[in-house]
């Protein structure tokens, strides 16, 4: 379950850094006509609750016969991070001084090397923040995992413990079922250990000017 939990975490979160910070980065440096209205279209999603979209969700995944694999919790948890992450790392990107850019382009960078060799490399508070808050999301996830997963073999950690619980219920062992709960927290322990410095970093970044 641990491991399962391991791989959709990552391929979403993965997904995620990948395809916003390539969004953010065009909304935040190029202009182009419906620029602001796409950018307040995407940033209006965040109002809707994940519950509303979760009929809606569970039917695209049907047709797509996706039920039943990792993709059907991939899939859905990158486009629904997308939102989030675009929104502050477009915040982010904005603040890095033109002037930095352009002395890039002036020595004959393309626009990609300008991404990848200056950008990114300034980013990695602000991405690690991006990636430790869709990682919570993903790992404690239990209702998205629970409608789309029937398959025991595929089941995330938060849905082996519960059907853990479930198939011990009434015999008080306490001992087992809190060891679980500890061996699923441990991953993300040892992952605050070593970024705690970065995410506390990360979330003051957009303030401020580089």
């Amino acid at each position: 379950y641990i491991l399962n939990s391991v791989i959709v975490t990552s391929g979403s979160v993965l997904g995620v850094l990948i395809l916003s910070s390539a969004v953010a980065y065009i909304f935040a440096r190029f202009d182009f006509p419906g620029k602001e209205f796409f950018f307040l279209a995407i940033i209006s999603l965040l109002m809707i609750p994940g519950i509303l979209t979760l009929v809606p969700a569970f039917l695209v995944v049907k047709r797509l016969n996706l039920l039943d694999t990792r993709w059907a919790l991939v899939l859905p948890y990158i486009s629904g991070g997308q939102v989030f992450a675009i929104f502050v790392l477009r915040s982010f990107f904005s603040s890095i001084p033109e002037e930095l850019l352009e002395a890039a382009r002036i020595d004959g960078a393309s626009e990609s090397q300008c991404f990848f060799k200056i950008v990114m490399p300034l980013s990695g508070a602000i991405l690690t923040t991006v990636a430790i808050m869709n990682i919570l999301w993903t790992w404690n996830d239990y209702v998205w995992p629970l409608v789309t997963l029937a398959n025991d073999k595929l089941w995330t950690i938060t849905l082996g413990l519960v059907g853990f619980q479930s198939r011990y219920a009434g015999m008080e062992l306490w001992g087992p079922l809190f060891a679980g709960y500890v061996m699923a927290s441990i991953p993300l322990i040892v992952l605050f250990f070593f970024t705690m410095r970065y995410f506390v970093a990360g979330l003051t970044s957009g303030a401020l000017k580089i």
